[in-house]
């Protein structure tokens, strides 16, 4: 038997906010998240901007001396946790905690303790490392972290697949239930890496924006003018259920999950292949496993992360799978406010998608103003909309090849 899964929670620690709604409010509005950053000097660096977090306060969620030991990362995935747990009535305790899981998935993991300490190392000598390093900088330990919080006994582990990875542990999580392994799972995906080193790593390669002048402008899927994406922070958690789990205990039902696809490109470790067919496929893949048709889709929350081409191939791969009807889709990217929050945006862009379908409220892509004749869909420019929504899907592809898309759609008893 197949059980309907459904969300319950959510929570959001991003560039537009500490929580949910003051994200929710910031995408709406095409508000951009980017700015310089405060965070470490950058002078030094040919990128001086991000999308860092803002407001976000880790003693709301923890103790003085558990900060101290969590890397940043696994500070935002514990707070989400929190708002997630929270919002489903679970914060004082989960009704069957032995068939229910964590799935937290991180591209990098503790990238600012990892640096810290590798300067320490070299600086200072081997007795300066912190006996904390591995623990904090592992990517597993958010999903840990989040089950020793609750007592969560059931299926728990990290996805990794660098930009995909959030979606993965969405789409693993929503498999388990379906398939009943677990009655209810804590996924999401959380991700701390603007540190000097990773943002001159993105640089080296010719992948960031370089807007130095204008950071509010530089995230710009779609646009003709896009030199790059722009690196974000953050956390995303949603709590899944099985309905008859939910329905059990009269819980409060957001949205439904109804649909997940993954392909592998085996292309190029950074780039997608010309036409996207790997997305391509992670995209039919999802409509197969919900039973969706075409002409149901009304919203695609694109991974369009505003590269020069990522984003051809992503509007391509679209074009190969929808036909006429993607003259007719919502094809836009939230990335263009958050920027990209490499393995937390694929939870992010779960729940934006999730939000959108519930509220009929569909946010901008902001920053068009030269449209680009190669990615010619409807991208929502620069000014929110409001449309009846019946089924979205939200895109995330990661480098190595990794793609997923995830579909979500209204409750309907």
């Amino acid at each position: 038997m197949a059980h309907r899964v459904v969300v319950t929670g959510l929570g959001l620690v991003t560039p537009l906010g500490p929580d949910v709604e003051s994200t929710w409010a910031g995408l709406l509005a095409g508000r951009s998240g980017a700015a310089p950053i405060t965070k470490f000097d950058p002078a030094r660096l040919g990128v001086r901007f991000a999308c860092e977090v803002k407001g976000f306060d880790p003693l709301q969620y923890m103790d003085r001396k558990e900060s101290r030991r969590y890397d940043l990362f696994a500070q935002f995935a514990l707070g989400a946790a929190h708002q997630a747990v929270t919002m489903a009535g679970l914060e004082g305790k989960f009704p069957d905690p032995d068939r229910t899981g964590v799935v937290i998935g991180s591209g990098i993991g503790g990238m600012q303790t990892y640096e810290e300490n590798c300067t320490a190392y070299v600086q200072k000598g081997p007795e300066r490392v912190s006996p904390f390093f591995v623990p904090m900088y592992i990517p597993d330990i958010a999903a840990g972290l989040v089950s020793i919080r609750y007592g969560l006994k059931g299926p728990n582990f990290a996805t990794v697949s660098a930009c995909a990875s959030s979606a993965h542990a969405i789409g693993e999580s929503y498999k388990m239930i379906k398939h009943g392994t677990a009655v209810a799972m804590v996924a999401g995906g959380a991700e701390a890496a603007i540190t000097g080193l990773t943002v001159a790593a993105f640089d080296n390669m010719r992948a960031l924006s370089r807007r130095n002048d204008a950071p509010e402008q530089a995230s710009r899927p779609f646009d003709k003018d896009r030199d790059g994406f722009v690196l974000g922070d953050g956390g995303a958690v949603v709590v899944l259920e099985s309905l008859e789990h939910a329905l059990a205990r009269g819980a409060t039902i957001l949205g439904e999950v109804v649909g997940y696809g993954m392909s592998g490109d085996a292309h190029h470790i950074t780039s997608p292949p010309d036409d996207g067919n790997g997305a391509a496929r992670a995209i039919v893949h999802c409509l197969e496993d919900g039973n969706i048709r075409l002409d149901e889709v009304d919203y695609i929350n694109a991974h369009g992360t505003s590269t020069p081409q990522g984003d051809v191939a992503e509007t391509k791969a679209v074009k190969s799978v929808f036909g006429e009807h993607a003259k007719k889709l919502i094809f836009a990217s939230t990335k263009s406010m958050t920027g990209h929050l490499l393995g937390g945006a694929g939870a992010l862009e779960c729940i934006a998608s999730l939000l959108a379908v519930k509220t009929g409220k569909v946010p901008p892509t902001i920053n068009q103003v030269t449209p680009d004749p190669e990615c010619d869909l409807y991208s929502v420019p620069n000014t929110m909309i409001e449309r009846n929504l019946r089924v979205a899907l939200s895109n995330s592809f990661g480098f190595g090849g990794h793609n997923v898309t995830l579909a979500v759609r209204k409750y309907e008893a």
